[in-house]
């Protein structure tokens, strides 16, 4: 039976980047295809820390219609969007980073979108549409950060995750996965729970260990140091995050929650390979599903799912920083 396609559909647009205020809930009609574009309806999107900056979001959808030339999905495939539509395997080029959802290309707060079929990737099956939309940025981000470099996680080995924010928790499932031990830094005890839930060993209030890059070091294997840090804070905590990492540990440039803190010293860098994440290729987000299905791993979704429209709520939800797990929206 032939699905039924609407002419028009409601989207989420952002006119002024003043506030969240500014995001508007508009009719548009159903965008049309070219030969190698993939027509798909959006089941749940989830925010990231980075759709506060720009209000992009990653979404979880349905094939319902393909072009005539398209041969990687057929309707019903359940696909995912990568961030960076063109990027498909090594080295991120700047065209590659340019070519983004949320900034050259619309996101994905809209009931159908359309996108070449390159830009895609088909999800696990063991995952609900809420947790398949938590994958495209968090998840890529934290398998990039372990096992898309040089060098990637062995087992035994140790891995340093801060907080219980989205890339975090997906760095505690993977690393616990592939065998290495993880140590997570917190801002209380009410967080503790999740990350042990996640894989944790060890967990570290920072609040009331401000030194805890040395506490981290302590707690490691051998007492060597994190092999992996997964960066997330920025320069208010990257003096720390070297301070916990190994001889020629890798730290992972991720994100800078943690604000700016000018004249920060960093004694250890010399001791540390830093390498910035760019999210990640489809090669690496294929690689991901694949892990995902064999190891069972599920996504942790935040305990308050909003509907398509309380995406303002959403916002503000995800800015006040009282999330634990991915912050999802149900466009359904």
């Amino acid at each position: 039976m032939a699905y039924k396609l609407p002419t028009s559909m409601k989207q989420w647009v952002l006119r002024d980047k003043s506030g969240f205020g500014n995001l508007l809930l508009e009719e548009s009609p159903v965008p049309e295809i070219g030969d190698f574009d993939v027509l798909i309806k959006i089941h749940a999107v989830s925010l990231n820390y980075r759709d506060l900056m720009i209000a992009q979001v990653r979404f979880r959808r349905r094939v319902v219609r393909t072009g005539p030339l398209v041969t990687r999905f057929s309707p019903g495939s359940r696909v995912a969007g990568q961030v960076h539509q063109t990027h498909i395997a090594g080295t991120i080029t700047v065209p590659d980073a340019m070519n983004s959802l949320g900034g050259l290309l619309d996101g994905g707060l809209r009931q159908y979108a359309a996108y070449h079929e390159g830009g895609l990737v088909e999800l696990p099956a063991s995952l609900s549409w809420r947790e398949g939309a938590t994958l495209a940025c968090a998840a890529l981000t934290a398998w990039n950060s372990l096992y898309g470099g040089p060098k990637a996680l062995r087992p035994g080995e140790t891995v340093l995750v801060q907080g219980t924010g989205g890339v975090s928790l997906f760095g505690c499932q993977f690393a616990k996965a592939g065998g290495a031990e993880v140590i997570a830094t917190t801002s209380g005890e009410e967080k503790m729970g999740v990350l042990r839930a996640a894989g944790a060993k060890h967990i570290i209030n920072y609040k009331t260990n401000p030194d805890w890059g040395k506490m981290a070091k302590e707690l490691s294997a051998g007492k060597r140091g994190a092999d992996y840090v997964l960066e997330i804070g920025g320069p208010n905590t990257f003096e720390q995050s070297c301070a916990a990492a190994s001889i020629e540990g890798t730290i992972a440039m991720i994100g800078t929650r943690a604000g700016q803190s000018p004249g920060t010293q960093l004694p250890h860098t010399a001791l540390v390979q830093t390498r910035r994440i760019m999210i990640g290729s489809r090669l690496q987000f294929e690689e991901m599903n694949r892990a995902i299905e064999v190891n069972d791993i599920k996504p942790l979704v935040d305990g308050r799912v909003f509907g398509f429209g309380e995406v303002r709520e959403a916002y503000e939800y995800l800015w006040g920083q009282n999330a634990v797990g991915k912050v999802v929206v149900d466009v359904e």
